[in-house]
């Protein structure tokens, strides 16, 4: 075989510092930059360093200083648009600090999570942002911050554990966005999520996600100024894949008490629910009004222009890298921290509730139609 179509052998400090005519302890210094190296050592070294396309090992390195200068992101769901930006958000901020970022999807699995925790920490990550698929199981979360390895949450809290999270205040939002509707005549307003639950929705259930928590909670306590009863028959969790979500849209509006109003928990959750009410027939917002968590282009774009909470999603990821690296270089916290607050965007999905309900009689040929506009909505 030619020695063109041999694999090319890694290029090793003992290389570098042979080709530089040094000692293999001096290129080490002069590459890892630390310990003592005169000015012309150094220039030899990285002359050669570069003339040989050395790439340095980081695993070695990294068990030299401790340090990896990587850190591991643990998200819910990388589908979902909300924490795509976010992750571009600590990926940018990462990168202007120089540290490489990790990241593993969960699938909302709290199992899944504790593994994707463990890889991480077995690669030397320097520090972890988890958006915990769980607040209530949150054992492994605690053993990381005992250990002392830096440690941010993204999104959710977690049950007695005092970490730095970046996160919205979920409960006002909803209680502001409920409001809305309410103020608009809906009653009977459904809400949709992917939290997994063992059983249905009720008063007492106890919730793993203290976002959608937090969110329910701003609901009932605006049905409750209102002094109206919270429909927590509307409530739908354990959403699934389209199909599901399609499924429970038509429970909701189809039932012997329909809803008027449906909010969808994210953006994903918003495209099935939305072609489930174009499938019934129905039309927005006269047959049946919608509002969302999370602001995308595609929202603006729709006939009509869809009513969502927008939340600073980009900055809430740059502000969660920045807090972790912050703590990896052991300085303190900044002071007072900063605060995300989500926004209600109105545009024309929301109207008022309807007189009768439509679900029964609606036909095809009034369906609302999700179409794509040729230009911005301004």
């Amino acid at each position: 075989m030619s020695s063109d179509g041999a694999r090319r052998r890694d290029v090793t400090v003992a290389d570098v510092a042979k080709a530089a005519q040094v000692s293999k302890a001096q290129a080490a210094r002069a590459l890892g930059n630390y310990g003592a190296v005169s000015d012309d050592v150094r220039e030899r070294v990285l002359a050669a360093a570069e003339e040989l396309e050395y790439r340095p090992n980081e695993l070695a390195r990294s068990m030299n200083t401790g340090k990896s200068h990587t850190i591991g992101v643990v998200v819910g769901d990388i589908e979902n648009p909300h924490f795509g930006l976010t992750t571009r958000g600590i990926t940018d901020t990462a990168k202007k600090s120089g540290f490489n970022v990790i990241l593993i999807n969960t699938d909302e699995n709290t199992a899944a999570e504790v593994d994707a925790v463990r890889v991480l920490l077995d690669k030397r990550v320097d520090g972890l942002i988890v958006a915990p698929a769980s607040s209530v199981e949150t054992q492994h979360l605690r053993r990381v911050h005992e250990s002392g390895r830096p440690l941010v949450l993204l999104d959710r809290s977690a049950d007695g554990l005092t970490l730095e999270t970046v996160a919205v205040d979920m409960a006002t939002i909803s209680y502001e966005s409920t409001r809305y509707l309410l103020d608009a005549g809906h009653r009977r307003i459904a809400f949709i999520s992917t939290l997994r639950t063992g059983a249905e929705f009720s008063a007492g259930t106890r919730l793993d996600s203290s976002q959608i928590s937090d969110r329910l909670e701003g609901m009932r306590r605006a049905f409750a100024e209102a002094g109206c009863g919270f429909p927590g028959d509307l409530v739908r969790l354990n959403a699934g894949d389209a199909g599901s979500i399609r499924n429970l849209t038509r429970e909701v509006l189809l039932g012997a008490d329909p809803a008027t109003a449906v909010v969808a928990s994210d953006g994903l959750i918003a495209l099935s629910v939305v072609e489930a009410i174009q499938e019934m027939g129905l039309r927005i917002p006269d047959d049946v009004s919608f509002l969302m968590y999370d602001d995308f282009a595609w929202t603006r774009l729709t006939t009509p222009p869809l009513t969502v909470v927008a939340q600073p999603v980009y900055d809430m990821g740059a502000a969660a890298a920045s807090a972790l690296i912050r703590q990896i270089e052991g300085r303190p916290p900044v002071a007072p921290a900063p605060e995300f607050k989500a926004t209600l965007v109105r545009r024309g999905s929301v109207g008022a509730a309807p007189a009768s309900e439509p679900a029964h009689s609606a036909s095809p040929s009034s369906s609302f139609s999700p179409s794509f506009r040729t230009s911005a909505v301004p």
